[in-house]
């Protein structure tokens, strides 16, 4: 019997936050028919700090044809200072190489700005706003997705890109349930509950502040003496400052915890913060109370976030992809397999879904635990912690932290079904995905055009 199903998929993405957006934009680029769910009121995000945008996603981005613009508004990372709270120097960690071994740097960009550039690139009527789904209905010939206000919608394949925690995650492991399937939380045990608030100033005086017109950005982190606190500036375009405070759930209002399973961005009250903190020094000079009273009060924000990873990606035809720059990689390998899958029936879908599992699964694995040693070398309480933010920071040799993230060198890919950007800089890229769909359009079109030249 012929396959019924056709052969490029209709898809519901699920949220329009950087990972959400990027896999619209992908979606678009490919040709394949899609639908963006957003639970929030605007699609527009105005509140979040600044985001580090790592050389792995820097391709892509060149892909797009937004690099010009991201670097336009942002500044590649050069020096990464930690610090004592009395300023006495844990480590420095030189960044200046990265250009050179991978042929793009690290960049710090606001968050927001970001959030629109990749906006610009959907379009307008393929986003729906007010759309948080709250149950799906899974069968072997698509899955249809309920929201709150009762509308519903139906496709091929559901993309949840809406949070850690998210409704989409949620409505996937009731159905999994129904099915029998225990959803699984990999390194549970490991879980640290953190809560970050940030905020980004208005232009400053850089009179008052070291190094705020420098065209390069300026990365400190201060490890406070409250074991649990750590806070963080960088220095971005037009003489700002992109801060955040980081500390554990045991040193949170539980009011400030609450819902915090969403990960979403929330409007954030400095006040309520102790009062003690504002009179903490930067590295820059000044204090973050002058950060806080700089920055706009209805631009401060919060989230509450942990460092999961979930061993259940997909059920059916529905796959979960990460966050921010992880989720971003994800969309990268789920565009790519979904281009070139021949048809939409569930057979190849659950291979398309193994194999993106396969391939990211590894690496969210190895991005999981630097970001849990992240984690408890600066906000650890305990003197293990303390032992360790020693170690590591201070006695483990140069050579094995860089051979650490030979991986993240190597690691840059690239949509398949795109005009393929050069490796660049001393250390080649992992095998970029051969897309026979694509080369046998490019024939095609080299074809086409040939043939036209010669009529």
């Amino acid at each position: 019997m012929p396959d019924s199903h056709p052969k490029s998929p209709k898809v519901i993405i699920a949220g329009a936050g950087l990972t959400g957006l990027t896999m619209a934009i992908l979606l678009e680029k490919a040709g394949i028919e899609y639908q963006v769910l957003e639970r929030s009121s605007e699609v527009q995000q105005t509140l979040g700090g600044a985001i580090i945008l790592s050389f792995n996603v820097m391709p892509l981005m060149e892909q797009l044809g937004i690099l010009d613009q991201i670097e336009a508004i942002s500044y590649a990372i050069e020096t990464t200072m930690i610090y004592k709270e009395d300023m006495e120097v844990i480590r420095e960690i030189n960044l200046r190489s990265n250009r050179k071994m991978v042929g793009h740097g690290t960049q710090v960009i606001p968050r927001p700005q970001l959030h629109a550039i990749l906006l610009a690139l959907v379009p307008k009527e393929k986003i729906l706003v007010n759309k948080s789904i709250e149950s799906l209905v899974q069968d072997a010939d698509s899955v249809t997705v309920t929201c709150e206000d009762k509308s519903t919608y139906t496709a091929d394949i559901l993309i949840g890109a809406d949070g850690t925690d998210s409704g989409t995650r949620r409505a996937l492991y009731k159905d999994m349930d129904k099915d029998g399937i225990t959803p699984k939380i990999i390194e549970e045990e490991n879980k640290t509950l953190y809560m970050s608030v940030f905020g980004t100033t208005d232009p400053m005086d850089p009179a008052n502040f070291e190094g705020l017109d420098d065209d390069c950005t300026r990365c400190d982190t201060v490890v406070g003496e409250e074991r649990g606190l750590t806070y963080r500036t960088f220095i971005i375009p037009n003489n700002r400052v992109s801060w955040r405070v980081d500390f554990q759930s045991s040193d949170m209002d539980p009011e400030w915890v609450e819902g915090y399973k969403n990960a979403d961005y929330k409007a954030f009250d400095v006040k309520k913060l102790p009062e003690r903190w504002r009179g903490r020094e930067l590295a820059m000079m000044g204090s973050l109370g002058i950060l806080f009273d700089n920055t706009p009060q209805d631009k401060i924000c919060k989230v509450v976030l942990e460092e999961n990873i979930y061993e259940n990606w997909k059920h059916g035809r529905t796959v979960l992809i990460g966050d921010a720059l992880e989720g971003m990689l994800d969309a990268v390998v789920l565009s790519n397999l979904l281009y070139e899958m021949p048809t939409s029936n569930q057979k190849n879908i659950s291979k398309v879904f193994d194999e993106f599992v396969e391939e990211r699964s590894p690496s969210s694995r190895r991005e999981l635990s630097p970001a849990q040693q992240a984690t408890h070398v600066m906000f650890g309480r305990t003197w293990l912690d303390v032992a360790g933010r020693y170690l590591l920071l201070k006695l483990v040799p140069r050579y094995f932290k860089e051979k650490s993230r030979d991986y993240i060198n190597y690691y840059r890919p690239q949509a398949a079904f795109l005009p393929r950007i050069p490796s660049r800089g001393e250390n080649p890229s992992t095998p970029q995905r051969f897309s026979k769909k694509y080369a046998a359009f490019l024939k095609n079109k080299g074809a086409s055009s040939s043939t036209a030249t010669t009529v």
